[in-house]
């Protein structure tokens, strides 16, 4: 049995501004929407990403995720530099030991978004 991929479905209260967020300044794109049923499906190159209203039996008031999403990127400081003003920052570019550029953020929801480039 192998998986074939794993697209993460993200719980959101505000669909339209995590749809603005992800599209705005992270340059997804917008597949799908089905505002009766509070979700919508995005990509951005080979990542895809639902959102979606939390389930009716899930009772917890902010993101239950407890890790965090890590995109591998090009030109590490052209992201930096997009986005280091229009987000929460929750630790701004560096360097880090093991020869990765890294810096993260938060997302619209809560959830941690943390972007690296290889320095090698």
């Amino acid at each position: 049995m192998e998986p074939e991929k794993i697209i993460p479905i993200l719980y959101t209260k505000d669909l339209n501004g995590s749809i603005a967020f992800y599209t705005t300044l992270m340059g997804f794109t917008l597949n799908d929407v089905n505002n009766e049923l509070n979700w919508a499906s995005l990509t951005n190159g080979p990542i895809e990403l639902m959102l979606s209203a939390p389930v009716d039996l899930d009772e917890q008031g902010s993101p239950g995720f407890t890790g965090s999403f890590y995109f591998r990127v090009k030109n590490i400081e052209r992201w930096w530099t997009t986005i280091q003003d229009k987000a929460t920052i929750c630790y701004p570019l560096e360097a880090f030991d093991w020869g990765m550029q890294e810096f993260a953020i938060y997302d619209n929801n809560g959830y941690v978004l943390q972007f690296g480039e290889s320095v090698h």
